[in-house]
């Protein structure tokens, strides 16, 4: 059974689809928290050191999912992925210009945790972890949906698999897969995990 904070979500979802430009300013009192919550995880794999804060994330990821984008809004988890995906492409693009402004020095960390496969990265790698999961995604859409819903989204398994429609026991399969391709990718020369 669907909660009402659930069924608000979905339902201001639904008004944004169908063109009401005040369903989305509705929604963030809504989605704030978990919005928080996960700004607070990405920011943490970026280390300590980084500038931006948690309402900047939010704020900026907030910004591309603004009336104006092209999301046909399905229900929350898709809200959420959206979101998820949004950070991602915030913490990307700091990455791409701190980059270029401090010419690969090495200066934050980003760790990927898995349960078995732990990735260590400077700022400029995430640049490499973004071309990485682009790589995924080719070779498999499924496995980069578990990853965006699981790493980036923090869905628990359960909730990947209602989303996805397949079982927890494929969920848990395809995310060890996708560890395994993702640390083959960052590390070509054959280290292990």
């Amino acid at each position: 059974m669907q909660s009402p904070e659930r069924d608000s979500v979905t339902l201001l979802l639904v008004r944004a689809r169908n063109g009401d430009e005040d369903a989305l300013s509705e929604l963030l009192p809504l989605v704030y928290d978990v919005l928080k919550r996960l700004s607070r995880r990405e920011l943490a794999r970026v280390g300590p050191r980084q500038t931006l804060s948690t309402t900047d994330l939010i704020h900026e990821a907030y910004l591309k999912l603004a009336p104006g984008t092209d999301v046909e809004w399905q229900d929350r988890t898709h809200f959420f992925r959206v979101a998820a995906r949004a950070m991602r492409q915030v913490l990307v693009d700091r990455a791409r210009r701190r980059s270029a402004q401090e010419r690969k020095r090495d200066r934050l960390e980003l760790t990927l945790s898995g349960q078995r496969i732990r990735f260590q990265m400077k700022w400029h790698e995430l640049l490499a972890l973004d071309q990485a999961l682009d790589r995924l995604q080719e070779a498999s859409e499924r496995l980069h949906s578990v990853v965006e819903l699981r790493f980036f989204g923090g869905l628990t398994e359960e909730e990947v698999a209602g989303t996805l429609g397949v079982s927890t026991r494929t969920v848990r399969r395809d995310w060890t897969k996708a560890r395994l391709f993702l640390h083959r990718e960052l590390h070509p020369e054959g280290d292990g995990p």
